[in-house]
């Protein structure tokens, strides 16, 4: 790490297998989570209708922590470094509630741990990302979090075949009604167990560049700086406040699914902040973030889009494939009976399969976007996923589901890396933190969307079969896919960066 350096030193195969280790934990947390919270829900009272609204605690929280974690931690500098001390905290935090959720007396219990889960997931995770953008030269960047996906994957393989592994040594897999059984219980112990060491590896076997050399090695492009009219965002707050009550208003009157209730919500707090914003004259931390997300780069605002359509397809399959195929596929609805359990545990199965097909795609995307391009291999692979969940619809025999998630495997692997790889070229070195944290915004918003409107679809629209969530899923990536082709690439540092 010599500071005289011109340009960031490359690391390693075993330097950035250390860095990304610690995502092999993250994603077993995430993975116990996606596979499992549903079940968990329904054993202890939630209807289907009740479910988009119980995992409403994820994506809001992830709305407000990551932010925050990626502001202050671009201005931490400790013993333990800059990432590393969040890396340890949320991992502390994520355990204990792993070990806590599937002994939930209660429905109510069980989501208020799923709103620790997954704040702690996100303080630990956040960090991550940016880790992969301070330690990595760019041309190095898209094989670290080609390496993070390859951990997602791996993590997410072991932990979704958990539940299914344990039954078949003979641990119990049903119980009394209101009772999570012990494969869940288990898998939960053995995933708080993993999260904690795998990161406690990432802690030990890595170190930090202090932010002056982040500084002088910094290799995007210089960013302009928008004016900010005060009117302009006073009348612009004003707007988006009438939208969200417009919308909390048409939702009231006319007695639709509460669930909207969210989506006018998110509108007028947008509102607000904007209009807040425009009140202050201070440096605090929601000043600069608002700034900051007023500030963002080009390329950042047109992965929005992208963001958007990818991640509304995937929180619809991960709310929704359970009670798709243990209806579908198994009929039967019924918590409590062997199909229904059956079924469940098959949905660890195939979530299983796509991760992976997703740790082996991760292997060769990085070689595919040095070939063709980040974005036409985020197109190639996004088409797939789009592929793999409309045929869903269609196929019948729940072994041939197996297919199905070849195509959301190598979605998987490209969602969670070539955006990052094409935003971290993109922000300067001083705001990495910050600029994902805000990133994650284009995660949350349509999972944030996909409650609010998959539920009310699913209840009035589809009569309450689920397996049609999961071909809106399927349209949603493949729109992602071809948005991406919008997405410029960095100029060269030394180019101003234009914002259209």
């Amino acid at each position: 790490m010599n500071p005289t350096t011109q340009s960031k030193p490359r690391l390693t195969f075993w330097q950035i297998w250390n860095m990304c280790f610690g995502f092999l934990g993250i994603q077993f947390g995430f993975a116990l989570q996606n596979a499992n919270v549903s079940r968990i829900f329904q054993t202890l009272g939630a209807d289907m209708d009740q479910l988009p609204m119980l995992w409403i605690a994820a994506p809001l929280t992830g709305l407000i922590v990551q932010p925050i974690v990626g502001h202050f931690s671009d201005r931490t500098w400790t013993r333990l470094g800059r990432r590393r001390p969040y890396f340890l905290v949320g991992a502390l935090l994520a355990t204990v509630a792993l070990l806590a959720m599937p002994n939930s007396p209660t429905l109510w219990v069980a989501a208020g741990l799923l709103w620790m889960l997954d704040a702690s997931i996100n303080i630990s995770m956040e960090p991550f990302r940016a880790f992969v953008g301070d330690q990595l030269p760019v041309e190095q960047r898209a094989t670290g979090y080609s390496m993070q996906s390859f951990f997602i994957g791996v993590g997410s393989v072991v932990a979704s075949l958990l539940p299914y592994l344990l039954t078949r040594f003979g641990v119990a897999n049903t119980t009394g009604a209101g009772m999570v059984p012990d494969t869940v219980r288990y898998s939960f112990y053995f995933g708080g167990l993993v999260l904690l060491l795998a990161i406690g590896w990432t802690i030990l076997r890595t170190r930090e560049y202090p932010p002056g050399e982040l500084d002088r090695w910094d290799e995007a492009p210089p960013q302009p700086i928008r004016t900010r009219v005060p009117a302009r965002m006073r009348a612009s707050a004003f707007a988006w406040l009438v939208a969200g009550a417009a919308l909390l208003l048409l939702v009231y009157a006319n007695g639709l699914d509460k669930q909207l209730y969210v989506l006018g919500g998110l509108i007028a707090a947008y509102g607000l902040m904007l209009l807040a914003r425009t009140m202050t004259r201070g440096a605090g931390a929601f000043d600069q973030i608002m700034d900051d997300l007023y500030d963002m780069p080009a390329t950042m605002r047109q992965l929005a889009v992208v963001q958007f359509f990818s991640w509304f397809a995937l929180f619809a399959m991960w709310i929704y494939t359970t009670g798709a195929v243990t209806s579908v596929h198994f009929g039967s609805s019924d918590p409590t009976s062997a199909a229904y359990n059956e079924g469940a545990n098959w949905v660890g199965v195939l979530f299983a399969a796509y991760n992976a097909f997703a740790a082996v795609a991760a292997v060769f995307i990085a070689r595919m976007a040095h070939r063709i391009g980040l974005r036409r291999t985020h197109l190639f692979n996004s088409l797939l996923g789009g592929a793999g969940l409309l045929s869903m619809v269609f196929i019948r025999d729940p072994h041939w589901l197996l297919l199905s998630m070849v195509g959301v495997g190598f979605a998987w692997a490209s969602i969670l890396s070539l955006p990052y790889a094409l935003l971290s070229d993109s922000v300067p070195a001083a705001k990495m933190g910050v600029y994902m944290g805000i990133f994650n915004f284009f995660i949350v918003i349509p999972q944030l969307v996909a409650v609010a409107v998959l539920g009310f679809l699913v209840d009035h629209v589809f009569g309450g079969h689920p397996i049609d969530a999961l071909a809106i899923g399927g349209v949603s990536m493949i729109v992602a896919g071809l948005c991406v082709l919008r997405v410029r690439e960095p100029e060269p540092r030394g180019q101003l960066a234009v914002t259209p």
